[in-house]
């Protein structure tokens, strides 16, 4: 089976005037918008005149993302990056597409990678034989997809159950069997968090001197529900470090939530680690004595205080959680040997669920490197 450079047997769309930005999209319009972005359709525009003039389908391909997308129908291009590919008429346009997704191109972050596209060769059968290839591809593909499908569906159902657990856990449906629709068991209230909590504060409004080292500087990117993201960091030195700590000095137990951007990711600090915070993360200090921090994390994860996180919030620029409704949620109290036994139990069917969703991870990533191994064959002439 004689092999081609891509560049010679496709054409390569001008797209010079014809791209609008991401801000310009609208919802809805006339016209679908194109990107190089992971969804199918990025948005939508109203302007016929940008719309790509030769005949569907068409190959999009992402130069800095590498995203390759089958487009059968008219479309308007989006943002940098986009790559308009028509394959010759002896080639199948679907065999075409499916092609270039076996491909392995080097990966260089954000920079272009078209340029190694065009370099690539693949096998050009009789058109026959390559509809055929696709028909079979197809065929093995939609029982991936079916698969996925239940996956995805299994994994969606574990989130639900986890909200529905603390849901019942907060509500005492855990510990209590008996309990009447909205009663709380015995000896449980609700009170305004500031009744009980020694400090409510957030981080440093100031900007802070960042450094390339130094003590760790969080924001709220960095709270995700259950553990600290330390990945995206900044750092300040120590002098900034000492005048911030301050005003917040996280401790181990004290519970963080994320008050900017995306509102109410709750962990506690860990033990053993030193960090100041930005304003966009709040600090909530009890006497964890008294009070356990791993019942008021699960606590302020919950669908019950979420829901008053969410009313809680203001939209600026972006949506921001300000200390006076935090101070003012209303918290579950109860005896210090229940909200042990809550937060074990809680961390306990939590373990089994991570579990489950570790299983369907594999599986998610087992079909996507199936989906690869099927291409790899189909191109190498093995799969018909």
């Amino acid at each position: 089976m004689q092999r081609y450079i891509i560049k010679d047997i496709c054409q390569v769309i001008s797209l010079k005037n014809k791209k609008i930005k991401q801000r310009d999209y609208k919802s809805l319009g006339k016209y679908p918008v194109i990107d190089q972005s992971q969804e199918d359709i990025g948005g939508f525009y109203n302007d016929e005149t940008l719309v790509i003039q030769e005949e569907p389908p068409y190959i999009i391909f992402g130069d800095h993302t590498k995203i390759i997308k089958h487009i059968p129908f008219k479309f308007i291009a989006g943002a940098d990056g986009v790559k308009v590919l028509k394959p010759k008429k002896h080639i199948n346009d679907k065999y075409f597409y499916y092609a270039l997704k076996s491909l392995k191109l080097p990966d260089k972050g954000y920079a272009r990678h078209f340029q190694f596209l065009l370099k690539e060769e693949i096998p050009i059968p009789p058109l026959p034989e390559q509809a055929a290839i696709v028909a079979k591809i197809e065929e093995i593909f939609s029982e991936l997809e079916s698969g996925k499908r239940q996956l995805l569906k299994a994994q969606e159902q574990l989130k639900v159950y986890r909200q529905s657990l603390l849901k019942a856990a907060f509500e005492g449906k855990l510990t209590n069997d008996n309990l009447k629709e909205g009663e709380l068991p015995e000896g449980w209230k609700w009170v305004k968090l500031e009744n009980i909590a020694t400090k409510i504060t957030d981080g440093e409004h100031i900007t802070p001197r960042r450094t390339s080292s130094g003590f760790l500087l969080l924001s709220a990117r960095n709270i995700q529900n259950g553990y600290l993201a330390l990945d995206n960091v900044d750092y300040v030195p120590e002098d900034e470090y000492l005048r911030i700590v301050k005003r917040c000095n996280p401790e181990p137990g004290d519970i963080l939530i994320s008050c900017s951007g995306t509102i109410g990711r709750v962990c506690n600090v860990p033990e053993h680690m030193k960090f100041v915070m930005v304003r966009s993360v709040a600090l909530i200090k009890l006497d964890w004595v008294k009070y356990s921090s791993k019942f008021y994390e699960y606590l302020f994860q919950s669908p019950i205080l979420q829901s008053q996180i969410e009313k809680s919030k203001k939209a600026t620029a972006q949506a921001n959680l300000f200390l006076g409704p935090i101070k003012n949620l209303n918290i579950l109290v109860c005896s210090k040997e229940e909200q042990d036994i809550i937060a074990l139990e809680i961390v306990n069917k939590f373990t089994v669920l991570e579990k489950m969703e570790e299983t369907i991870t594999q599986g998610l990533q087992q079909s996507e490197m199936l989906r690869q191994s099927i291409l790899k064959r189909a191109f190498e002439g093995r799969l018909i």
